[in-house]
């Protein structure tokens, strides 16, 4: 399936989107429209409306099948972040009616932790978190979700640390037991796109995992602008190999799946990069090589399941700017009391 050109967009936004109502131009639009209704406009029980029940939603460190798990989950960060807002950067969405749309949804949500929760008694901080929701969009409804958040920022800027907020999860829990997702809705495909750029970079990450560094400069542009886990940043070539170091000396890649890939051509017209979502599952060790670039910590032999979400830009070919959403507060809840690695 071809990414969509910007008069295919235009024409589908002429008609609506099959199965969904009539007020939705496109995907796009959706999505905007009902993150805004549910979170900026605080009506938490439209969720009924925009989930199925039950609907799977898979975090790095969780799994909820229920739409009333959803409204609790909202309900809950409401709690601790009661101004929050879900400022969208970007909607990089593919599929189709018969096997289903998906969505890749980036926010940056800037909030104050002003109340108790999973994240502590309020600090009074000011925050800015990124999140990716990846949501597979059928008869007007979301009916499963992937969804990645930066924790290890909102542990930092909170005053703690992605290792010290692990320990206290993992306590609070009784160690790591995310259950298994149970699997898409029936007749959904998981879009791969095959242009040959988007497919080149999707591999190009799993080589960087493999620890083969020397590929960031025929992957990178130069200026590269690179945000990681913890709203960390990382500019130019140099950086960003120290960036994907950082995780391939630590976990040990075994395997690797790329799940979905989504990639859209905009057009000169729109002002748009061309641009690619992605996302990925790789099953590690951490068994780190030992060094200052050991990033979680002395080997524990543990197995990690690495669940991360990446949006890139291009120009010329080659990245410009890039988020590479990991939640590095699963990995070290992992990393800390996991199973050991068979």
């Amino acid at each position: 399936m071809n990414p969509l050109t910007h008069a295919q967009t235009e024409q589908r936004s002429a008609a609506g989107i099959p199965g969904f109502a009539a007020e939705f131009r496109d995907l796009d639009h959706y999505i905007r429209v009902i993150t805004d209704r549910i979170w900026e406009q605080r009506r938490i029980e439209d969720i009924r409306t925009y989930y199925s029940d039950p609907c799977i939603v898979e975090s790095p460190s969780s799994v909820s099948t229920s739409v009333q798990a959803v409204i609790d989950g909202t309900h809950a960060t409401l709690a601790q972040f009661p101004d929050r807002r879900l400022l969208a950067e970007d909607v990089i969405h593919s599929g189709d009616p018969l096997g289903g749309f998906l969505s890749s949804h980036r926010i940056i949500s800037p909030m104050t932790h002003a109340g108790v929760g999973a994240f502590g008694p309020p600090t009074g901080r000011k925050l800015h978190v990124r999140t990716v929701a990846d949501c597979v969009c059928r008869g007007n409804r979301v009916v499963h979700e992937w969804l990645v958040r930066d924790q290890a920022a909102i542990a930092l800027q909170i005053g703690t640390t992605p290792q010290a907020l692990a320990r206290r999860w993992l306590d609070e829990r009784g160690g790591w037991n995310k259950p298994k997702a149970g699997p898409v809705p029936a007749g959904y495909v998981s879009h791969v796109s095959g242009d040959g750029w988007a497919r080149r970079h999707a591999e190009g990450l799993e080589r960087l995992l493999r620890g083969e560094e020397a590929l960031v400069a025929d992957l990178y542009d130069e200026a590269v602008h690179l945000i990681g886990p913890g709203e960390q940043t990382a500019y130019g070539h140099a950086e960003v190999a120290a960036f994907w170091r950082s995780i391939a000396r630590s976990l040990r890649l075994q395997n690797f799946t790329l799940e979905h890939l989504a990639a859209m051509r905009d057009g000169p017209t729109t002002g748009r990069s061309d641009r690619i979502a992605l996302r990925l599952r790789a099953q590690c060790v951490h068994a780190p090589l030992g060094g200052e670039d050991d990033r979680y910590g002395p080997a524990s032999g543990r197995a990690v399941e690495l669940m991360a979400i990446v949006h890139a830009e291009f120009v010329r070919g080659r990245v410009l700017r890039t988020w590479v959403l990991i939640d590095d507060v699963a990995v070290w809840m992992q990393v800390l009391g996991g199973t050991q690695a068979s």
